[in-house]
């Protein structure tokens, strides 16, 4: 046979990364329930309930605080977004950690993920129970008792099937868009027409006359950004949610880009409102901003109804925790870095192993609504906001490794590209360590917190030595 009929066989092409996480799981949630899941990340119990305090300390220098956060979350959630565009899958960032930074990789990404919402749910059932009290009908309720008959309801919604969770979602999502439109269109009229609001008329007064934009200086604006950050905690959810939805390349694209805007509308407009409508003293921690708008206002049950929609917003985002850490741990159980259990799969193709054990830690937290009530709230913020560093920091580290790749040849980025790539995720990562600075910095709670950074690296650490030999098994048996 002549040499010129020899061909050379052409390279293998590059397989895919198949995560058995991704395995069993219905594609019931569609765009509608994508769109509102993406809204409802960006509008949750951070703005509702945290933007009170946070406005009484840093006055209206806020919103430029939320401006920022929101910029950096806006590139959070595109890394993740090119990445699902790449590959969807319902193991998110663990699932990509464990392709392109190894097991360890997503054994850290989905434990922080975890250590982000067990602490939020804490601070989820403590929000409903604050809201709760509003009314005089559970003002002798213990606080305790309220949290628990909140994490009880939504849990029992979460375990039933993906379609009650997306359902659950858009209308809580709905309710909470539409009570944002309302505040708006009623702040605005405010403001337009300068109507007296219990001795205080709206206008930019309130805010030249009490400080300026910076009232206390620039530091606490600084210092508030670590709580800030907390309320943008829910936006990687929708990619998440990419792996049980159909045609994820139509949907993801318009619901990410369009969180920008929201941000922007929602976050931004509605602080600059509040310190339009009311001097900023008038506003505190113990209730929402909201409510105390609508307070003073004086339309009867005004104030109850929109108390009513940031109780919504506090089990949506309780909702939300527990769908995505089941999901989450389920990616983990199966390569053998959580707990078996955690894998199991209901009936109705729900991780309920996982929704369980995210929920026991829900029940330590109504402990602590109980010997801590006035406190419950702030301390968990703090974890919760680690938790939220630590998975912004590996879902950049992911698409930096990802960039890496696509350089080399070793993949192919899709159209829906994080801009400006690599230095987008350099700059997001000196800015999540910057906010670990900040909470130092703050003292008090947040420089606590922040000693607890070791121990957690500890604790990691322990726990890798105890499932690496699983691990390793299950690898061993996959390849």
């Amino acid at each position: 046979m002549s040499d010129r009929t020899l061909t050379e066989a052409p390279a293998p092409a590059p397989t895919r990364h198949v995560d058995a996480g991704d395995e069993g799981y219905s594609k019931d949630l569609k765009s509608r329930h994508i769109n509102m899941i993406a809204i409802g990340g960006a509008i949750g119990t951070g703005l509702f309930l945290g933007a009170g305090g946070r406005l009484a300390g840093a006055g209206p220098s806020l919103a430029i605080a939320y401006a920022v956060c929101g910029v950096f979350a806006f590139f959070v959630v595109r890394a993740l977004g090119e990445l699902v565009l790449y590959r969807p899958s319902s193991g998110a960032f663990v699932s990509y950690a464990r392709e392109f930074m190894g097991e360890k990789g997503a054994y850290t990404a989905g434990w922080l993920y975890f250590l982000n919402w067990s602490t939020t749910t804490v601070a989820d059932i403590t929000a409903a129970a604050t809201y709760a009290h509003f009314w005089s009908l559970f003002t002798d309720v213990p606080q305790w008792i309220l949290a628990f008959i909140a994490l009880a309801i939504v849990l029992t919604a979460n375990l039933i099937s993906v379609k009650y969770f997306g359902e659950m979602e858009f209308w809580f999502s709905l309710v909470k868009v539409a009570a944002l439109v309302v505040f708006l269109i009623v702040g605005i009229w405010l403001v337009a027409t300068s109507h007296d609001l219990g001795g205080s008329t709206p206008g930019l007064a309130n805010i030249t006359d009490n400080g300026g934009i910076f009232p206390s200086g620039v530091l606490p604006m600084l210092l508030v950004i670590q709580g800030v950050v907390f309320a943008y905690a829910s936006v990687e959810l929708c990619g998440v949610a990419a792996g049980e939805t159909e045609n994820p390349e139509k949907i993801m694209p318009k619901a990410i880009n369009s969180i920008m805007w929201r941000v922007g509308l929602f976050y931004v407009g509605s602080v600059v409102l509040l310190a339009l409508i009311l001097p900023y003293t008038a506003y505190s921690g113990d209730q929402s901003p909201f409510v105390t708008v609508f307070d003073k206002l004086g339309v009867p049950g005004a104030a109850g109804i929109m108390n009513l929609v940031v109780l919504t917003a506090a089990l949506s985002s309780l909702n939300s925790g527990l769908y995505s850490t089941g999901r989450i741990l389920r990616s983990m159980s199966l390569s053998g870095s959580a707990p078996k259990f955690t894998g199991v799969m209901n009936k109705g193709k729900v991780p309920y192993g996982g929704v369980l054990f995210t929920a026991a830690f829900g029940v330590a937290g109504v402990g602590l609504n109980y010997f801590m009530p006035a406190d419950a709230f702030e301390i968990v913020l703090n974890f919760a906001s680690l938790g939220i560093l630590g998975t912004w920091g590996m879902v950049m580290l992911c698409s930096l490794f990802f960039w890496r790749r696509a350089q080399q040849g070793m993949v192919e980025r899709p159209s829906y590209r994080l801009p400006w790539a690599p230095y987008t995720q350099l700059v997001t990562l000196v800015f999540l360590l910057t906010v670990l600075v900040l909470m130092w910095c703050d003292g008090g709670v947040g420089r606590t917190t922040v000693l607890f950074v070791p121990v957690i690296g500890a604790a990691l650490v322990g726990g890798w030595y105890l499932v690496r030999g699983r691990v390793a098994e299950i690898a061993a048996a996959r390849r």
